[in-house]
């Protein structure tokens, strides 16, 4: 296996060639700040070559020619022109200077930064500023909420976070914070993310096109990074809205050499209800729900070839009911404590190590731990005290499941020349699984009771290798490989994973693109139906449950058009290996093996995607179309025939518009179309015959489902509004932000259900979820 990695390594180095020229390398970072700007271009006008800066803003341009006439471009920053002789090896680091207004800067000969020159295709980039001028529900911004409005990407649920990608599920999507994966990404059960946008440095999701660094999930990858810290001064911003807070502090601990960032977010819905419900129960009940975000992050400067970055993460959600009374009975009195609740969270951290081992090779090392866990607890106290009396009886119950993760990851750039861009790695996840266990105990009983799996340990492992090759002018590729494996209960996976992507230049502003990928995830969420609820358990594959397989072939055109970008992608994929509950299965069933509670089976999903984009400019944003079918089969469910997957929709429209209308005001609105879900309702209704347990007979009725998913939810609609203004200040800046959610009060279906009309009819019900809501922050930046 190592001599067949290795022969590929010297076969690729081999092509590219160490060719006796001239390079040009450095980083880009933002003036004032010094954070790295990820995706950065350099171009060569005279060469009509160039690079782009990786996900630490280094960057290696080798040429043969003596004179050099190179531009630095990024999104919302005014391109830098520099022109020099090429007589030796030249390091040039460069701060570009933001563009507050994002007007587009027109450099013809620089424009290469443009959707059809990429190989790439299925991938997005939303530039930040976008992300938080846009509508939000209840005023929290979102990512995620901005990433459901892209083509390709259906929301689940109303007001839900999940991201539903081609056709996959939540599991399916490798989310990534500074290079660790998040195994679950949501608050409030599911109706808010845990990413804080304004810790945030950059957002990319990949749909399809995979290329061969991405591993361990089949439908896309959401790609985001953490800010570094301000290098120069001590700068913040927070805001307070209708449900939260939060603050974020960033600045240098040693100018120019070493910087922090911290920023912090909480609900206080709690806090605003506790004295009422206190009041109104006269002391003796406390409900209340929160959740909350800490992110920080330390960047140190060893010199000008070596960095390190150690970034934290933890979150927390918690839903209580607490009460508390008492009684008296025959001179004994009992004081009573009752607490019931739910909690969930992540705790995240990363040191990596940046190193530029020489001027066409950049090195990244990440060692990293992550952990994941859900408890749902009940624990009760009863002191008895009288005379002769003085008893304390104390019992609790917990259901807790998790995983924790433990991994390294070794990532190397290697740039010979302008025409080949390699990348290769290795990485290995050790594993630890805790897929749902209940524990009693008792003051009353000497012994506890414990059921449910025991803890699981895996190791993964993968090997990659990947090149960006420009064959001629017009034909450009990424090429790669994917090794991977899975090592449990003495069960061991492999998996080789191809990867190709290409473009193919009709004229200088349009492009043809295909690509073919295979993926593989050898881990597995049981899903409950309904609400996405963290009882949804991690489990990983067993001899007797294999990894999840898919494929996915595109094909599709780009084309940038003024100031617009176009493209239109036709997608098809299948997905073998997925598992859910059998009718009738949950994950309380806890003297039964998960594994025998699980249907295995595949699914497919096909469609077209239209997209137009606008980054730059007072009015940007864009416009989605997404065509689509996703279908889903399992032998054990519904008779073994394909049905529509619960999620599918099969017309999906989308519009995300922000205007900058004058120096100090913007104005933003969203508007979302959807076919409805598909959901489960019965056709027929009849009368069983049963022995009830006094031995007698009755007869309750039972429903007959024709098939699974057989019905639709009504369409889907909703328009949101959002409008702000902003005011310099001696201090810094200050921002009001009014926003309103469902702006025509739309009562979209968040489920439906058998229920009965006034008169006692039989119909089905719909039960919706959000009217119109209006919100409110007030921000400020110091």
């Amino acid at each position: 296996m190592k001599n067949q990695i290795f022969t590929c390594f010297f076969l690729l180095f081999s092509i590219a060639g160490y060719a006796q020229n001239v390079v040009v390398s450095g980083t880009i970072t933002e003036a004032g700040t010094g954070e790295h700007l990820i995706g950065a271009n350099i171009f060569d006008k005279y060469a009509e070559k160039g690079a782009v800066a990786n996900q630490f803003g280094f960057y290696s341009y080798t040429t043969t020619r003596d004179s050099l006439d190179l531009f630095f471009s990024f999104v919302g920053f005014q391109t830098q022109h520099l022109q020099l002789k090429a007589v030796r090896d030249t390091v040039i680091n460069l701060a570009l200077v933001p563009d507050g207004n994002l007007e587009e800067v027109v450099v013809s000969a620089a424009d290469m930064d443009k959707i059809q020159e990429v190989s790439r295709m299925s991938s997005i980039n939303i530039p930040l500023k976008q992300i938080k001028e846009l509508p939000a529900l209840m005023g929290e911004v979102d990512v995620f909420k901005v990433l459901q409005l892209l083509p390709g990407v259906q929301s689940g649920t109303e007001g839900g976070s999940g991201l539903y990608v081609r056709g996959g599920g939540p599991d399916q999507n490798l989310i990534l914070l500074d290079g660790v994966p998040v195994y679950n990404a949501s608050h409030l059960f599911g109706f808010f993310s845990i990413f804080n946008a304004d810790a945030i440095n950059n957002v990319e999701l990949i749909k399809g096109g995979f290329p061969s660094r991405y591993g361990g999930r089949l439908s896309s990858v959401i790609d985001i990074s953490m800010k570094e810290g301000n290098l120069q001064e001590i700068k913040g911003e927070g805001s307070i809205g209708l449900i939260a807070s939060k603050v974020t502090v960033e600045g240098p601990i040693k100018k120019d050499q070493t910087s922090f960032i911290f920023s912090a977010r909480r609900t206080y819905l709690d806090l605003l209800a506790r004295p009422i419900i206190k009041a109104s129960t006269e002391g003796s009940e406390n409900i209340g729900y929160y959740f909350y975000d800490l992110n920080g992050k330390i960047n140190h400067k060893v010199n000008n070839n070596n960095r390190l970055y150690l970034s934290v993460y933890s979150g927390d959600d918690k839903a209580y009911s607490k009460y508390k009374d008492f009684y008296v009975f025959e001179n004994e009195r009992t004081d009573y404590d009752e607490e019931f609740g739910l909690r969930w969270g992540n705790f995240i951290t990363a040191l990596r190590w940046n190193n530029v081992i020489n001027n066409r090779l950049f090195s990244n090392h990440t060692f990293t731990h992550s952990r994941y866990k859900f408890d749902l607890f009940s624990n009760y106290e009863e002191k008895i005290t009288g005379p002769g009396v003085d008893e304390t009886n104390v019992y609790s119950e917990r259901y807790f499941s998790g995983i924790r993760d433990w991994a390294f990851k070794s990532d190397f750039d290697f740039i010979p020349n302008p025409d080949h861009y390699i990348r290769f790695g290795a990485q290995v996840i050790f594993h630890k699984f805790s897929p749902g266990v209940y524990a009693s105990k008792s003051s009353e009983s000497e012994d506890d009771l414990r059921l449910g799996a025991d803890e699981l340990n895996s190791m993964e492992y993968a090997f990659y290798v990947e090149d960006d090759i420009n064959f001629t002018p017009r034909l450009k590729a990424n090429l790669g490989l994917h090794r991977s494996g899975f090592v449990t209960e003495n069960q061991h996976y492999h998996s080789l994973q191809p990867r190709v992507a290409a473009r193919y230049m009709v004229n200088p502003a349009t492009s043809i693109k295909a690509s073919f990928v295979t993926m593989t995830q050898f881990i597995h969420l049981l899903t409950n139906a309904g609400l996405g609820l963290p009882t949804d358990l991690w489990v990983p594959a067993t001899p007797r449950i294999g990894p999840q397989e898919s494929m996915q072939a595109a094909l599709g055109a780009a084309k940038t058009i003024g100031g617009f970008e176009v493209s239109l992608e036709a997608y098809y994929k299948t997905m073998d290996g997925l598992i859910e509950y059998k009718d009738g299965a949950t994950y309380l069933n806890l003297d039964e093996d998960w594994q025998d509670k699980v249907a295995v089976g595949e699914g497919r999903s096909y469609g077209t995607e239209f997209l137009v984009q606008r980054k730059v400019g007072k009015i940007s944003g864009w416009l989605g179309y997404t065509l689509s079918n996703t279908e889903r089969r399992f032998d054990e469910v519904n008779f073994g025939e394909w049905f529509p997957y619960k999620y599918d929709r099969r017309h999906d429209i989308s519009l995300a518009l922000t205007h900058e209308w004058k120096d100090n005001k913007d104005f933003s609105l969203a508007w979302v179309y959807g076919t409805g879900n598909a959901v489960s309702l019965p056709t027929q209704r009849y009368e069983g015959l049963e022995v009830n347990r006094f031995g007698g007979f009755s007869r309750p009725n039972i429903n007959y489902y024709e098939s699974r998913n057989n019905f639709r939810n009504r369409d889907y609609h909703r328009l949101d509004l959002s409008f702000s203004w902003w005011k310099t200040k001696k201090w810094g800046e200050r921002k009001w932000t009014l926003g309103i959610y469902n702006v025509y009060n739309r009562m979209n279906p968040f489920f439906m259900d058998l229920g009965n009309d006034q008169q006692g009819n039989r119909k089905v019900m719909q039960y919706s979820l959000f009217p119109i809501i209006p919100s409110f922050s007030y921000g400020f930046k110091f």
